[in-house]
């Protein structure tokens, strides 16, 4: 019978390598290495294997069309192999790394990237990945070869950036597997192999009593009533703290109750969709007489051209006693998302909501709108909640002297 994904997953090494067959030659070799597509042929009497790559860096599909072209090949007089071979030494910089990497960069990177974005990765290339691989063919690089470089950063005390190339040098691999430059992604082998990251969360509050006293802190606040309102909105729509404050008027239908933030401002570069609660309405109602008439929701104290500074949110919370460790700009979103979970909204729901990425399920095929119905549930649900919290049924909000 024909190979079949579910098959192919399945798929379990036992003590001795054996073959999976699929037709026309092609067959599955499962050993204790992973999962390879080979082709058996003939070519002028003598008995010859063509790799085709290694599963699931190449699938079934991509297999099966490169068993067609080999038989192509060979129904014109050509071996496979020696056309392999030939391809690569006519070609001998087409199939390095540093080519390959930059190819990657051009079609994958840039076209969906900031260009703050690119440049960071690919300096990343070219200060560890090129001088120690860049000039290797791709196809002849293995998983010990990734390690020396990577092992090179980690003695040089660079942890978090030695997992960051490792991570964009499987990027490129899997570029280079699927343009058929080559066979597997050796950084898959990898995993822990490199010195774990201490992973840094954002300060937080998630007790509920303590969430109380945070949002009667805020209610209170005596600062400037753009500071208040924008600290107000924080944990009601738990966006990053960059994208609350370079909100603009223009985003925002408040009879629709929707803010739409622009792919060109978010980290994952598509648009997100925010459903505003009826208490965040009521907020940015009371917010608009006083700056809607400039582009800005949340303007700088010094400029109506400017979004207000950066440090704006956290130097309020400190104003009101939080201490740097306590709680941040940034904490609202872990707060929502500890909270939303353990009041059993679906994760999927949450995780849209905070536009996480999703790179490595298949549920990264999404729009904007994805989930939308449950997110605007949960949104109301949220502000009702943290109302609760506070022990309030609806706080106007008072102008302040800024």
């Amino acid at each position: 019978m024909p190979l079949s994904d579910t098959t192919i997953r399945n798929a379990k090494p036992a003590e001795k390598p054996f073959k999976l067959t699929d037709g026309d030659g092609m067959y599955l070799l499962v050993n204790k290495a992973g999962r390879y597509f080979r082709l058996d042929y003939s070519f002028a009497g003598t008995r010859k294997t063509l790799a085709l790559g290694v599963y699931p860096e190449v699938s079934l599909k991509l297999a099966r069309e490169r068993r067609d072209d080999a038989r192509r090949l060979l129904a014109n007089g050509i071996d496979p192999s020696a056309q392999k071979r030939a391809e690569k030494a006519a070609n001998p910089l087409d199939g390095t790394f540093e080519v390959i990497a930059r190819q990657w960069i051009e079609k994958m990177v840039k076209p969906t990237a900031t260009e703050k974005h690119t440049l960071l990765v690919t300096r990343r290339l070219e200060i560890d990945a090129f001088p120690a691989i860049g000039a290797r063919q791709i196809r002849d690089l293995r998983a010990p070869d990734i390690l020396a470089l990577l092992e090179k950063m980690e003695q040089r005390g660079v942890i978090v950036s030695a997992h960051r190339v490792r991570q964009i040098i499987g990027q490129v691999f899997r570029f280079a597997v699927a343009s058929g430059k080559a066979d597997f992604d050796p950084t898959s082998a990898l995993r822990g192999a490199l010195t774990p990251v201490k992973e840094e969360h954002h300060p937080t509050i998630t007790d509920p009593a303590a969430i109380g006293e945070l949002l009667r802190a805020i209610d209170g606040y005596a600062g400037s009533f753009v500071s208040m309102a924008a600290l107000r909105l924080a944990p009601l729509v738990f966006v990053r703290p960059g994208e609350l404050r370079q909100a603009e008027w223009t985003e925002f239908d408040l009879d629709a109750s929707e803010w739409r933030i622009p792919g060109t401002r978010m980290k994952m570069r598509e648009l997100h969709i925010v459903p505003l609660s009826r208490q965040a309405v009521a907020i940015l109602r009371e917010l608009h007489p006083l700056t809607g008439h400039g582009r800005y929701v949340f303007p700088g104290a010094r400029s109506d051209d400017r979004p207000m500074s950066e440090n704006t949110v956290n130097a309020a919370l400190r104003r009101m006693g939080y201490e740097v460790g306590q709680m941040t700009g940034h904490g609202f979103r872990s707060m929502a998302s500890t909270l939303l979970n353990e009041m059993g909204w679906g994760t999927d729901a949450i995780e849209r909501q905070l536009s996480h990425d999703e790179r490595n399920s298949v549920r990264a095929a999404y729009n904007s709108a994805t989930y939308m119905p449950e997110r605007k549930r949960m949104m109301q649900a949220w502000a009702d909640h943290l109302d609760q919290l506070a022990g309030r049924n609806v706080v106007p909000m008072r102008a302040a002297k800024a």
